[in-house]
Parts: C-alpha cells; sequence; structure tokens
C-alpha cells in the first residue's frame, strides 16, 4: 500500500518544493536591507534635504545612508508588517546607527510613532527598480546593503501531470 502512494508523493513534493522556490526566491530578491528606522521630528519640517527639496512631514520621503537619492523603496514594520512606499530624498549621517530616517507622514503608516523606531526591512518596489541599483552600484562599494542581480524567470509551457506518472501533458498558458 505504501508503495503504491510512493510517486503521487514524490510528485507532490516536487510540484511544491519547485513552486515555493519561484514564490520565495522572488521575494527574497528584492531585500535591500534590514535594520531600524526612525522618523523625522518636526524641527526639519521646512528645511532643505539632500537632493534640495524642502522637507514636509506630510510627503512620503525618508533619509539613507547610502542608497541614491531619488531611489523608490517599500519600508515594511517587522512587527506588525506595514508597509509604505518612500522616495529617498536626503541623507543621514553615516556615524548613525539607523538605517533609514522617514517621514511622520510614512511613520504614521508604519504605526511606528508611539514607539519612536522600528525594526524594519526597505526593499526595492520592484525587479526594475532592483536592476538600477544593480547598474548603480556596479564599480562602487556598498557595506551593509545587499544588492546583487536577479535573474528573472523565463515563461515555459505549463505541462499538467498525470499523477500515475505514466505520462505527460504539455499545455501552452492562456494569454
Amino acid at each position: 500500500m505504501l508503495a503504491s502512494n510512493v510517486p503521487s508523493r514524490l510528485a507532490f513534493f516536487f510540484f511544491f518544493t519547485l513552486f515555493a522556490q519561484e514564490v520565495f526566491s522572488q521575494v527574497d530578491s528584492l531585500l535591500i536591507q534590514e535594520g531600524t528606522a526612525s522618523f523625522y521630528g518636526r524641527r526639519f519640517h521646512g528645511r532643505k534635504t539632500a537632493n534640495g527639496e524642502i522637507f514636509s512631514i506630510d510627503s512620503l520621503t525618508a533619509a539613507h545612508k547610502r542608497l541614491p537619492l531619488g531611489t523608490v523603496v517599500r519600508v515594511i514594520n517587522l512587527k506588525n508588517g506595514n508597509s509604505v512606499v518612500v522616495r529617498i530624498n536626503d541623507r543621514l549621517p553615516s556615524y548613525s546607527k539607523r538605517q533609514i530616517d522617514v517621514s511622520r507622514a510614512a511613520a504614521e503608516r508604519l504605526e511606528m510613532i508611539r514607539d519612536g523606531l522600528a525594526q524594519v526591512r526597505i526593499e526595492a518596489v520592484d525587479l526594475d527598480q532592483l536592476d538600477r541599483l544593480v547598474e548603480y552600484y556596479t564599480d562602487k562599494e556598498h557595506p551593509g546593503l545587499r544588492i546583487r542581480p536577479y535573474h528573472r524567470s523565463i515563461l515555459a509551457p505549463r505541462r499538467e501531470v498525470d499523477l500515475k506518472l505514466k505520462r505527460v501533458n504539455p499545455r501552452l498558458p492562456p494569454f
């Protein structure tokens, strides 16, 4: 009885392994950095940022030590799962122990106002943004940042697998 169940278990195991690997690798590939986030206080409202803009506590912007100005990233609060998309428009001091300093509006969306600090995950918003970062850092050092190329999947025809493992039926994906 156990031997007749082995092929179906193997098929399920291989399917699950391939599916899980694809999903987890794509999510993990967007990671740039994890660490501590804080938020700008009111005293910075109306002052110039590193790129020359006037800072507003109501904007969805952030300061980072190394990411290029203008980079758009997703910041995820690891405690509650809330996330916000911000644009890097300012610099943190090189001696800072924080990884990112977000505006008050972004901090409210992350629900970190009360605590003041939060453990966060900083991600590229999509693979195109990640490609731009890889290109930017080609000949530059990037300590503390996880910038590496992501090799995109190639769309292959779907196949239906007969669980009895007697035949494979190729079927093109619907477009």
